[in-house]
């Protein structure tokens, strides 16, 4: 483990979970993220940051230097937020340092946001936009809830027989919102991040009645027979941990190529930390070396 690995998790544990715990509201949630994203993640330099639509759905291209947005296969990225918070400003550096990676313009989607637009805005959003981008070779992405919605998505499309996309990846994804997986609990007190306390309530705004165990809002129990490739990677001690490996384990019993990288005691979506922490930026050169084995893509 590096030294800066124990004191992000230090500092996480201290300050990121305590704040999210504390919270007074969604709002409140909202006006943090976006602060401490702007003040902490940065793309490599010569990044560039584009704004776009597809099929009605606003989207921001993240764009490494010397890629646009017609350069070969796009990946079509998800943020996480648990449904409620997060943007495409607030991931926007991670695609771009993996723009740099693959050299391949990365597609951030600004889904709608619960409670205002629960589901299933956002999953109705994913298939506009990745029907509108059906013109060419397509990697699908996420993290956290923007994981889940992706497999939730690659599941839409095999279910409407759309055309498949190359392969689709996720960095700690969130998939089953029943939260019947054993690290909920196993790992309440190991994760760094995120508090138990909240993903009820955040749950529950985002469902605002639906089924929990719905397919399109939990993939984990979603039919993914004939899917493409698949790699997943998630840390240990998160409570997440058995979305990642349950829904690694439903794909293999369904045929599917998969890839599971499960990495030990790293805080919730590391890769985002690419500009202070060695595990992230290892972690998203093995993604590359994945993408590009699918795509023929090669970054700097």
């Amino acid at each position: 483990m590096s030294w800066v690995r124990r004191g992000l998790n230090a500092y996480l544990r201290w300050s990121e979970k305590r704040h999210l715990a504390s919270a007074a509201d969604i709002d409140a949630l909202r006006r943090s993220f976006a602060f401490r994203a702007r003040l902490f993640f940065h793309g490599p330099l010569g990044s560039r940051y584009e704004w776009g639509d597809l099929g009605g759905i606003p989207v921001q291209w993240a764009l490494a230097k010397g890629v646009s947005r017609e350069s070969g296969p796009a990946i079509l990225y998800f943020h996480g937020g648990g449904y409620v918070f997060g943007s495409t400003n607030t991931h926007r550096a991670l695609a771009a340092a993996l723009s740099k990676r693959v050299g391949l313009p990365v597609c951030l989607v600004e889904y709608r946001l619960a409670p205002e637009h629960p589901f299933p805005a956002a999953i109705d959003d994913a298939i506009a936009a990745y029907a509108a981008l059906t013109d060419r070779p397509v990697i699908l992405g996420g993290d956290s809830a923007g994981g889940g919605l992706a497999f939730a998505l690659l599941a839409d499309i095999l279910r409407r027989d759309l055309p498949r996309p190359l392969g689709a990846f996720g960095f700690s994804p969130f998939t089953d919102l029943t939260f019947s997986g054993a690290s909920i609990s196993d790992n309440a007190e190991k994760e760094v991040m995120l508090p138990v306390s909240r993903i009820g309530e955040i749950s529950e705004a985002y469902l605002n009645g639906a089924a929990a165990d719905d397919p399109r809002a939990s993939p984990l129990f979603a039919d993914f027979t004939d899917a493409p490739p698949v790699w997943l990677t998630v840390g240990t001690t998160e409570i997440l941990r058995d979305d990642a490996l349950r829904l690694g384990e439903r794909m293999t019993a369904q045929d599917v190529d998969v890839a599971v990288l499960l990495e030990q005691n790293v805080p919730h979506v590391w890769p985002i930390f690419h500009n202070i922490l060695p595990e992230a930026r290892q972690t998203l050169s093995m993604l590359a070396s994945w993408i590009a084995a699918r795509t023929g893509s090669g970054g700097n």
